[in-house]
């Protein structure tokens, strides 16, 4: 096993390459979560009228640009986010089993996901200013608005506003929703990947490699998908507000589903899923592999106490 350090750049890079294919789709869920925000479904117009449709109307008014708006912000997140999840994951579990189990090898579910839900909590906190600049990057649209629209040039031109605006709170605006829903998906994201690959070495004889990190991937990428769009649409809807449209989680919750609907909460869903399958299968099995190269890479160049310490 690489270090924490070595895990940490090795999720990183992974997540990178994986949001580069996949954060058209992200672009597009946004665009869904926020259409119609607070108006009765015979009042709220639809632009966008799924994933499909939504790609070629971006592409058709705003080009490729628009479909890759705060690419730059969600590698920065991307790179904090999944190098804690992927980072600490491991070694809190290792700490949690060893504490109870006094053995760091056994497999324990509680333990899993409460180890997979602590490391992702602790990569949305960290990131969640990127995360809030990106998803207002994405929801401005001159052709087709939907939500708040912010017109930022770009995101240290997001940053220096929401800054000298909203100072310090401004930046972590929805940073409970965030941390929430990523705890949501982080608990459930590499506890069913792992679940996932013993189960198929075990019941199907899969043996290690890019087919079984494939297969593992898009079970574990449809279960992280269901549990945590409810609190995605949440959070992209409290970081892209202006003003105060909604005092809290709880309060964004109850006007979404008392004005749109319980099936609102869900809206954008098959944009997440896209988008999440993919990104969940680039991520964990690229994971797999930069793992291998940071540890090939530590084995050479870092010695057995450093190794220790890192």
């Amino acid at each position: 096993m690489s270090t924490t350090a070595g895990a940490f750049v090795a999720g990183g890079i992974a997540a990178c390459g994986a949001v580069t294919v996949t954060h058209p789709f992200e672009t597009v869920k946004i665009r869904l979560q926020l259409q119609g925000e607070l108006q009765s479904k015979q009042e709220a117009p639809r632009l966008y009228r799924g994933v499909l449709h939504g790609v070629s109307v971006i592409l058709k008014n705003e080009g490729t640009r628009g479909l890759f708006k705060g690419i730059g912000t969600a590698y920065i997140y991307q790179m904090t986010l999944n190098g804690c999840r992927l980072g600490f994951y491991e070694p809190l579990r290792k700490v949690l089993t060893t504490s109870i189990f006094k053995d760091s090898n056994v497999q324990s579910l509680g333990v899993n996901i409460f180890s997979g839900a602590a490391s992702g909590v602790l990569g949305a906190a960290a990131g969640s200013p990127f995360f809030l600049v990106k998803t207002r990057l994405q929801s401005y649209s001159p052709f087709l608005p939907v939500g708040t629209q912010h017109g930022y040039k770009n995101a240290f031109d997001g940053m220096g506003k929401i800054w000298r605006t909203e100072g310090l709170l401004g930046l972590y605006r929805g940073v409970g929703p965030a941390m929430i829903r990523t705890g949501f998906g982080s608990s459930v994201q590499l506890p069913t990947y792992f679940f996932a690959k013993r189960r198929l070495i075990r019941h199907l004889g899969m043996e290690e490699g890019p087919a079984l990190h494939l297969a593992s991937s898009a079970c574990s990428g449809f279960v992280v998908c269901c549990v945590m769009h409810p609190p995605d649409t949440v959070m992209s809807r409290m970081y892209n507000q202006a003003g105060n449209l909604y005092s809290g989680l709880f309060d964004c919750l109850y006007k979404t589903v008392k004005t749109e609907g319980l099936l609102a909460i869900y809206k954008g869903f098959f944009a997440h899923l896209a988008r999440i399958l993919p990104h969940t299968i680039l991520t964990l099995s690229l994971a797999e592999q930069t793992i291998k190269m940071v540890r090939k890479f530590e084995d050479r160049v870092v010695s057995a106490p450093i190794k220790e310490k890192i």
